[in-house]
């Protein structure tokens, strides 16, 4: 009997903590932690300095370039210091509502909760990050953070403005190597999109995507639309539209000093931390389709001509194919003769 007792108490138990779990684990954006990545061995934290620069140019990006209402430029950085078993946003899967509202309107706030959720339930979460936005497509925002052998990822999220639900970014990653924290980090960075947004171009209205779709990466051919900002046939990949740089910070005894003020200008940042070739990306001409054929205009008894005309879609730039012509005639025989 009190073997039974004994049993069913354990069983109770198991059960209770089972659903505790599966309470805990609700509304959390989480996966199983992987178990091909090595662990973190590191005995001391490491603190890094984050160096986003925008390279999003008229010369690279010459389809649609967005030059006012509203001209093109960064949103804020939003980032977190995270373990193996989270992630802020993930290619290939379905986007939180807070990475919905940041990738759409620039709006942290719930993203921020998910964010805080995640750290008080399952200790996922280390630390926010932010930095400043940029104004115009070129240009920086500095920040700094710290890492721990249990929180050695970091991601983060910047909206591109302006846009449907477009943004770049790094999900999760992995700074620590074995027992050693890496020195520097560099990553060029590429549009993705949400898939939560329908528009093709920065310009776009607001059109909700339903069903909503997976995150996805952009790139020159896809999606396969001619009206996509991004779509350019010729290119097998697009240049990358920013960069990040990730700094391990030398441990000393002086006074850390604050990060310097983002560049807010036109203009490309120069330094050793920048590439300096400029990319002038090709853009062909785009017309129209042909119009119907116009009257045909001549004096009864001979032949006539007619015209139909076509008109530029796209202007060329950075020697892209010219456009053709826009206007033909041919003969005919004039209408309304007796």
């Amino acid at each position: 009997m009190e073997t039974a007792m004994t049993a069913l108490f354990l069983s109770g138990a198991l059960c209770h903590l089972l659903v505790l779990m599966i309470g805990l684990s609700q509304g959390v954006h989480s996966v199983p932690v992987p178990t091909d990545l090595p662990m973190c061995t590191a005995s001391e934290p490491a603190q890094y300095s984050l160096t986003f620069s925008g390279k999003w140019t008229r010369a690279a990006f010459p389809k649609q370039y967005p030059v006012y209402r509203p001209p093109a430029q960064w949103s804020n950085l939003i980032g977190v210091t995270h373990s193996l078993d989270y992630h802020m946003w993930q290619r290939n899967e379905f986007a939180s509502n807070g990475v919905r509202e940041f990738a759409e309107k620039s709006e942290a706030w719930t993203l921020m909760k998910e964010v805080e959720t995640a750290g008080e339930r399952i200790q996922s979460v280390y630390g926010i990050l932010s930095a400043p936005a940029v104004v115009g497509g070129t240009g920086q925002m500095d920040t700094e953070f710290e890492v721990f052998a249990r929180h050695s990822l970091m991601s983060f999220m910047v909206r591109i403005i302006p846009s449907p639900d477009w943004f770049v970014g790094v999900d999760s990653i992995n700074l620590c190597n074995g027992d050693k924290w890496k020195e520097s980090v560099t990553l060029e960075l590429f549009p993705y999109d949400a898939g939560t947004d329908s528009g093709f171009t920065f310009s776009s209205p607001n059109f909700e995507t339903i069903p909503q779709d997976r995150i996805t990466q952009i790139t020159s051919s896809y999606p396969s639309h001619p009206a996509n900002s991004f779509f350019y046939p010729r290119l097998k990949h697009l240049p990358p539209i920013a960069k990040v740089k990730l700094t391990k910070i030398k441990k000393t005894n002086q006074i850390i000093s604050l990060p310097m003020e983002p560049t807010q200008s036109n203009l490309l940042p120069t330094g050793n931390e920048i590439e300096e070739t400029l990319i002038n990306t090709p853009l062909d001409c785009e017309v129209s389709v042909w119009s119907p054929w116009g009257l045909c205009k001549g004096k009864c008894g001979e032949s006539g001509v007619q015209h139909r005309t076509r008109y530029v879609i796209m202007h060329p730039a950075n020697n892209g194919v010219a456009c053709p012509l826009l206007e033909e005639e041919r003969k005919c025989i004039p209408d309304n003769c007796l």
